[in-house]
């Protein structure tokens, strides 16, 4: 599968191991025509984006832009902090970012106590020990991921269900009712066929992304094209193959708000 654009991969702003040229050249090599630099969002504890380094990241985009003639964005994977739905991508943040992605990751600086048991140690207790995981989890992450949804323009929800438990058809509704991708990984394991064939019923629209840490991992898709021999995804559905590019909703809230 040869992807339009990559809009998920990392660099040394954060977990990272190549620059965004690096990561641009590589895409360009690839034969991708444009490619977000997704870094973890600011309240990612151990290695997140700092906002003192946006002004370099933002100028390292515009340098690869120019000298590759690859659409380069400047993207972020927020972080889930809250069952209300707060991200770490503030307000005042958008006019720095072009792509907005989100998901659930851990050693967050939760809200409170109550949102660090439940998105880090419920989740992580649950997954190492393979535990299924209670009714008032799954309604608690898949409440934070609904609201969201609702309350910000985010573009993409990156590796639901990821190391975390939720009601993937029921967050797959409000995502497509809003405009908000469901993202197919290719870095990690992260639904189930079952799950899947759950969350395309609901006609909700789909990207691919690599999520690469490194260069060599740019525009990969193979653990995605392996889960689409099995579960029956319609190729219209997934907006970044096929020359297709998505239509992204935060470049559209940016337009009439910003």
């Amino acid at each position: 599968m040869l992807l339009t654009g990559d809009y998920h991969t990392h660099t040394i702003y954060s977990h990272g191991k190549g620059t965004v040229m690096e990561n641009v050249m590589r895409a360009k090599e690839i034969g991708l025509e444009e490619i977000a630099i997704s870094d973890h969002g600011f309240e990612q504890l151990a290695f997140g984006l700092r906002r003192e380094r946006m002004p370099q990241l933002i100028e390292d985009c515009r340098e690869a832009r120019e000298k590759t003639g690859l659409n380069v964005y400047v993207g972020i994977e927020a972080n889930l902090c809250d069952e209300d739905g707060r991200t770490d991508l503030r307000e005042e943040d958008y006019k720095d970012f072009d792509i907005y992605l989100m998901g659930i990751h851990r050693f967050v600086k939760f809200s409170s106590f109550h949102d660090f048991w439940n998105l880090l140690v419920a989740n992580s207790f649950c997954t190492t020990f393979r535990l299924q995981p209670s009714k008032s989890l799954i309604r608690y992450n898949t409440n934070a991921y609904i609201r969201s949804i609702e309350k910000y323009p985010i573009d993409a929800i990156t590796h639901l269900n990821y190391q975390s438990f939720c009601d993937v058809a029921e967050v797959a509704k409000a995502a497509r009712d809003h405009g908000t991708y469901i993202e197919l990984n290719a870095k990690k394991i992260h639904l189930s066929d079952e799950e899947l064939a759950k969350v395309c019923d609901t006609g909700v629209r789909f990207i691919v992304d690599s999520d690469a840490h490194s260069v060599d991992r740019i525009g990969d898709t193979k653990l995605v094209d392996e889960l689409l021999s099995r579960v029956d995804i319609p190729r219209e559905r997934i907006d970044n193959i096929d020359g297709r590019r998505p239509s992204f909703r935060f470049r559209e809230y940016k337009e009439k708000h910003l």
